[in-house]
């Protein structure tokens, strides 16, 4: 029971972060989960304690057993779900992965099955209509050098004008 009315207002909502990273043509890396019918990116939930860049940097090294440089935060969406509740996900900038690092990718067994790099086209038809959205956004986000907020996937209508 929540101590007072203000903290049974509370959000408390899980946090997650994963990273885009991308090949010399521009394609993006998606993981193909055991556990999901659709593809996800690298990344899964914030731990307590730590931040989502920590998480993001600690879930790429699970996942894909790399620990390239993460970038710059790309974006931020607000994703709440019937399923899980309310959900905060972050997604950070990982580059171009270099050859080097390409042929050290080591897949965790017990989650993931498979990894590709898709064109922008392809993704939709891969994974889930909300995360292909934050992916598309996220990708002009790092082309515009500026990061964005989402909901749902995608920018809000403005409400200054309410």
């Amino acid at each position: 029971m929540a101590a007072n009315e203000h903290e049974a207002k509370m959000a408390h909502p899980r946090m997650a972060a994963g990273a885009l990273f991308f090949d010399a043509s521009g394609r993006v890396l998606m993981v193909e989960p055991s556990y999901k019918d659709y593809w996800e990116i690298p990344g899964g939930y914030v731990e307590t304690g730590e931040s989502p860049l920590q998480a993001c940097v600690r879930e790429v090294r699970e996942e894909l057993g790399i620990t390239p440089p993460i970038g710059r935060l790309l974006a931020v969406d607000w994703a709440p779900s019937d399923k899980e509740g309310d959900k905060v996900l972050y997604l950070f900038d990982g580059g171009q992965l270099p050859a080097d690092l390409l042929s050290q990718i080591t897949l965790q067994p017990e989650e993931l099955l498979s990894y590709e790099f898709l064109r922008h086209g392809d993704i939709a038809g891969r994974t889930i209509p909300r995360l292909a959205r934050r992916i598309e956004a996220a990708v002009d986000a790092r082309d515009q050098a500026a990061p964005v907020y989402l909901e749902h996937g995608e920018a809000p209508a403005s409400e200054a004008a309410a």
